[in-house]
């Protein structure tokens, strides 16, 4: 059976705060535990009034303590942004405090904007094209220790932590598929080269000690409700977050507004048609139809749904419909 998860961005909203937005991504991390989720990720973005998951190691303990099987993880960690050894030692820790429900997934696009890159990295020279090598090293601090091995990471050496690869190219894709890793696609934004950033992974897959064969994830987007015309409503919050970015206007989630796709230009509207191509919008019947058909499309092992929904309410229904549906 295909298994489904939650990408959650930690929205805070025009009438809200981080605080506020953090105790609700809890509250819905509780709730996917109870309906049955397979884990729970959180996605590293800096500089952005409308995400609150910016530290995100921070907001994984923040999670996992408040819950008690469910995976949680990063969704991912920018690594261009660190040091190895510090995610090492975060990640370490975090598995120290809840064994075996911890996963790292690890991408090298910045998170943000190309001034705030500047002020997080280590130097004005850190290149993401170093990329692979922060990851088999990061991968390093986590095996067991040589005798002459100067550096460790403590905690962090000899623990068990599952590496993901995320990616929305086919960069990533040949990444996972030399390390025999998990890879996760971000379609749910950037669905344009996915089929064929999974073709190549499962093409070019090599076993390795994590993992014996391909496994693909899929960010998908899901606005679910008891209607079409309810879905739809609920939808515009994150079409507006997109337009704005696009505009360069970004800021908080916006409340949902009606009949929104006719107050923007036909660009606009067929901006949203590509980068939303993998999302299921409306009831039940109609969601369950949208990803019978892309799990057909794909194969996929794993489908991780995020929701940017305005109201915390309505986002739990949402995901609450998607727990319910019948998957292969």
């Amino acid at each position: 059976m295909v298994k489904l998860s939650v990408l959650d961005l930690s929205p805070i909203t025009a009438d809200g705060d981080a605080g506020t937005s953090l105790k609700n991504s809890l509250s819905l991390a509780q709730h996917a535990e109870k309906w049955g989720f397979n884990r729970y990720w959180l996605a590293e973005h800096h500089n952005m009034q409308g995400i609150a998951s910016a530290a995100t190691a921070v907001v994984i303990a923040h999670i996992a303590g408040g819950t008690n099987s469910i995976r949680v993880g990063a969704g991912g960690i920018m690594l261009p942004n660190h040091a190895p050894l510090i995610i090492a030692e975060q990640f370490g820790t975090l598995e120290a405090l809840f064994p075996n429900r911890i996963d790292l997934g690890l991408g090298r696009a910045p998170g943000t904007d190309q001034a705030t890159a500047y002020a997080m990295r280590r130097n004005l020279d850190a290149d993401v094209d170093q990329f692979p090598q922060d990851v088999v090293e990061l991968m390093g601090y986590f095996g067991e220790p040589h005798p002459d091995q100067k550096i460790h990471a403590v905690p962090g050496c000899g623990l068990n932590i599952p590496f993901w690869i995320l990616g929305s190219s086919l960069f990533g894709a040949q990444l996972a598929a030399s390390l025999g890793l998990p890879y996760a696609f971000a379609s749910h934004f950037a669905p344009e080269q996915m089929l064929n950033a999974i073709a190549l992974y499962r093409e070019r897959f090599r076993p390795s000690a994590q993992l014996d064969k391909p496994y693909v994830m899929l960010g998908y987007n899901v606005f679910a409700a008891d209607t079409d015309a309810q879905a739809h409503y609920l939808a515009s919050s994150m079409q507006r977050a997109f337009v704005n970015l696009r505009r360069g206007q970004p800021g908080k989630l916006q409340p949902p507004a009606d009949n929104y796709l006719e107050q923007i230009s036909a660009g606009e509207q067929m901006l949203l048609q590509q980068i939303m191509s993998c999302s299921a919008i409306g009831t039940a019947d109609k969601v369950q139809v949208e990803v019978q058909e892309f799990l057909e499309r794909t194969q996929a092992d794993e489908l991780m749904i995020t929701s940017q929904i305005y109201s915390h309410e309505a986002r739990l229904r949402s995901y609450e419909i998607v727990a319910s549906l019948e998957l292969p």
